[in-house]
């Protein structure tokens, strides 16, 4: 595969080529202004000369003065080396001056106007000069008499050296600009993408034990700034990614460790000893006990697996979320009552979603709620519209309220906020976010308040909700925070 050329190359050659291209089109202009003003030179030099010849002409007012003619016109033009003149009258040379020889294509573009301009200019080479000229037709001062042609010419072999030396200067010049525009445009680039090595510096050194590293954003152009800003939050964000998959491993190994070590020990007891078919039947369901919860922590794994690369797709179909609380008040029933625990409802709604989906949230929620509320305590659930179409369904239970810096994690895997709330060794800490990913999988959110009692709300789209929100997860300590 081709290896495409550095930025810092290609500004070098875009700031050569630019500043090449300028000096180039500027030293045309020049040139060309140039060329023009030596026009304008020559035509008030012919001009002037002409008026002297059209005096001299006009001067001769009889056949008599004709002969005196060439040498008034000596006269007139002397001391002018560069200027060639020629004067005919019915085809015949009057009077003649300089070394240019005029061609006949010049002596027949005679004008009867004796005002000179750049157009009427012509020019010719000769013997290895270049000539700029014009003949012109002006009449006699002799009644009767016909027109001379003048035509005159100036030798123009000084403009064509100083153009030459012009054009010169301007090819040095540009040669050394490009050279000095592609140093200064290599330094200006190697500056101006130094904040782009250091992005790249700091990204050779990041590693799973190195993420804290973070760019100065005071320090970066402000072209760079979102760039800078984004760097920075990517890496904040691969650095919790990384704690929390950390995290996550640990706690892993330690709820597989426990159930995986309890087989071990009940297998190595029942093989230090013959026992009898009902002894053995008992290690049996021991053992069956541990391998149905294995079986739940991997299943409910599996599909938090799903969740993170989102291949949970649930159906959408109109769900009654009063009739599936009623259900599960009454497979919790026989639970709150041995717990001493009541459990109330009020409110309805009915949402669009996957039923058994929703259903397992809710159930989720509730056997937490039964689980960390104190005896002669109630469990209740509200539903209700919350904003933009969705339904709101909170479930509140009193006791000992959440800590502020645990609520921000409560919904993560394996969590756990601490060994006083955990009144049971039921569930492995995949429940609540088991909860999370199902009402993001409808397009919801999951949110928790704790003060005087905790009260998880989970926010799902209506029937009349116009759009799907993202699933994120919102945390807050008091209720007056909820739209509700």
């Amino acid at each position: 595969m081709k290896r495409q050329p550095s930025i810092t190359l290609r500004l070098t050659l875009l700031f050569a080529l630019a500043s090449a291209a300028t000096i180039i089109c500027v030293g045309g202009f020049v040139a060309w202004e140039m060329n023009n003003h030596f026009k304008e030179m020559d035509v008030d030099e012919l001009g002037g000369k002409l008026e002297l010849i059209a005096h001299a002409i006009g001067e001769t007012r009889s056949p008599s003065a004709r002969d005196t003619l060439p040498g008034r016109l000596t006269d007139a033009l002397v001391g002018h080396h560069a200027l060639s003149a020629d004067v005919r009258t019915q085809g015949q040379r009057v009077f003649a001056t300089g070394s240019a020889r005029f061609p006949e294509r010049v002596l027949a573009s005679a004008t009867d106007s004796a005002k000179i301009t750049r157009t009427s200019l012509r020019t010719w080479n000769d013997q290895g000069d270049t000539y700029r000229g014009v003949a012109v037709r002006l009449p006699s001062a002799i009644a009767g008499a016909p027109p001379y042609t003048v035509a005159l010419a100036i030798n123009i072999a000084v403009h064509q050296r100083f153009a030459h030396s012009i054009r010169w200067a301007i090819w040095v010049a540009v040669a050394c600009a490009i050279l000095l525009t592609s140093l200064l445009a290599w330094f200006t680039a190697r500056r101006g993408l130094a904040p782009l090595h250091d992005i790249a510096q700091v990204a050779k050194n990041m590693s799973a034990e190195h993420l804290n590293a973070r760019l100065p954003i005071e320090s970066v152009p402000v072209e760079l700034n979102d760039l800078a800003h984004s760097f920075n939050d990517m890496l904040s964000r691969l650095e919790d990614s990384f704690r929390r998959l950390s995290d996550f491993s640990s706690d892993i190994a330690h709820e597989l460790r426990t159930p995986v070590s309890n087989l071990m020990t009940q297998t190595q007891v029942a093989l230090s000893k013959a026992r009898d078919a009902e002894e053995y039947r008992e290690i049996l369901y021991s053992n069956l006990e541990e391998y149905q919860r294995l079986a739940t922590m991997i299943a409910d794994m599996l599909f938090l697996a799903k969740a993170d690369n989102g291949l949970i797709i649930p159906s959408r179909e109109p769900v009654d979320l009063r009739q599936e609380v009623e259900g599960l008040f009454a497979f919790y029933e026989a639970l709150a009552e041995h717990q001493g625990i009541g459990l109330a409802m009020h409110g309805e709604g009915t949402v669009l979603g996957d039923r058994l989906m929703l259903r397992r949230a809710l159930s989720n929620l509730l056997s937490n709620a039964i689980r960390h509320t104190p005896r002669g305590g109630t469990v209740s659930v509200a539903i209700g519209p919350a904003a933009n179409g969705f339904v709101s369904v909170m479930v509140e239970n009193p006791g000992e309220p959440i800590p502020a810096e645990h609520l921000p994690r409560i919904f993560d895997r394996f969590y756990r906020v601490d060994s006083s709330r955990q009144r049971t060794s039921e569930g492995a800490g995949l429940g609540l976010a088991i909860t999370r990913s199902i009402v993001a999988a409808h397009g919801g959110q999951t949110r928790v308040f704790s003060d005087t009692s905790t009260r998880f709300e989970l926010l799902l789209p209506g029937l009349t909700a116009p759009t799907i929100q993202t699933g994120d997860t919102y945390s807050a300590q008091n209720r007056r925070n909820s739209p509700r």
